[in-house]
């Protein structure tokens, strides 16, 4: 049985996607603990009454980066994860901590890397005067949102779009390739060649939504 931790910073929503699939579709896994560096986020009365434990470390009380980072990692191995995963965590990570999680750390990002890293991407991709647009889950590594490609969905961008009807198209492809990429790496699907990953089988690593 693997052992997953989910950290975050707000409302949880893939957090809650994750926890849903794994529940319904009976993975040989369990959410250990959903984390978060903010005391109100909305995410922690859900998992709490889910029965999954929850902590906060409120980044607020560190003097440094560093110092935070350490005690959040001090407090996600107290529950022997497996995998961690990133769920709308909005910290950037020190080289530190993400070596430490190494190849076991995944994050959601709203765009089609490595288009558009960072923040306000779907105001981006639309200034460029982009047609699609999209989502990435991606290995963790030292440099913001890169590491290597687990799965893409694509998603339209249409004429009149602003950010906020763009954001909740992309939102819900995150709640659908999220939960399968977690999956994938619960059941050892995901096969390294250098820095690219691939799935063992073949299956799809790319979701193109009309």
């Amino acid at each position: 049985m693997k052992r997953l931790v989910i950290l975050i910073s707000g409302r949880g929503s893939n957090m809650e996607a994750i926890v849903k699939a794994c529940q319904a579709e009976g993975w040989p896994a369990e959410v250990a603990a959903v984390i978060s560096n903010r005391p109100d986020a909305g995410g922690l009365p859900f998992a709490a009454s889910h029965g999954i434990a929850t902590a906060v470390v409120d980044h607020k009380a560190f003097a440094s980066r560093e110092d935070f980072d350490a005690e959040l990692a001090r407090v996600i191995d107290g529950f022997s994860p497996d995998l961690v995963v990133l769920a709308g965590f909005m910290r950037i990570l020190t080289p530190a901590f993400t070596a430490r999680y190494a190849r076991r750390m995944l994050n959601i990002h709203p765009s089609l890397l490595p288009a558009f890293t960072g923040l306000h991407t779907h105001e981006r991709a639309i200034a460029m005067g982009c047609k699609v647009a999209g989502v990435t889950v991606h290995f963790v590594t030292a440099e913001l949102d890169h590491g290597a490609i687990v799965m893409q969905a694509a998603v339209p961008v249409l004429a009149g779009d602003d950010a906020k009807a763009l954001s909740a198209r992309v939102l819900a492809a995150e709640h659908r390739i999220y939960p399968q990429s977690v999956r994938w790496f619960i059941e050892g699907a995901l096969v390294w060649n250098g820095e690219v990953v691939s799935h063992r089988d073949g299956a799809a690593q790319q979701l193109l939504l009309a």
